[in-house]
């Protein structure tokens, strides 16, 4: 099997981490936030992936799992909080979700 460098992959974590974090910062949408933060959890795992491919330890890949199971807790609290501030507000914008009171 071909290996690519480290820094390569470093450098394509990184670049995922920076997109799924101009995506948190620049989304109104609750959804394109929810996503924008799966793709920087699947950025630290593939930053652990690589870490421990370039020291022949499979300690990057146990750690992958756990963020597999964070990412899957989030998506479904995340998605339960989304269909339940839609049934009340009509509205997924957070902007006006902000403007929530309890």
């Amino acid at each position: 099997m071909a290996s690519f460098p480290f820094s390569h992959g470093m450098v394509l974590a990184a670049a995922l981490f920076a997109i799924g974090l101009a995506g948190v910062m620049a989304r109104r949408n609750l959804i394109f936030v929810l996503m924008s933060i799966e793709i920087m959890l699947n950025a630290a795992g593939l930053a652990f992936i690589v870490a421990a491919s370039r020291w022949q330890q499979p300690d990057g890949q146990v750690m992958f799992l756990f963020i597999l199971a964070v990412a899957a807790a989030e998506v479904a609290v995340g998605l339960a909080l989304a269909l339940r501030i839609y049934q009340s507000l009509r509205t997924l914008d957070l902007d006006a979700i902000n403007t929530m009171r309890g």
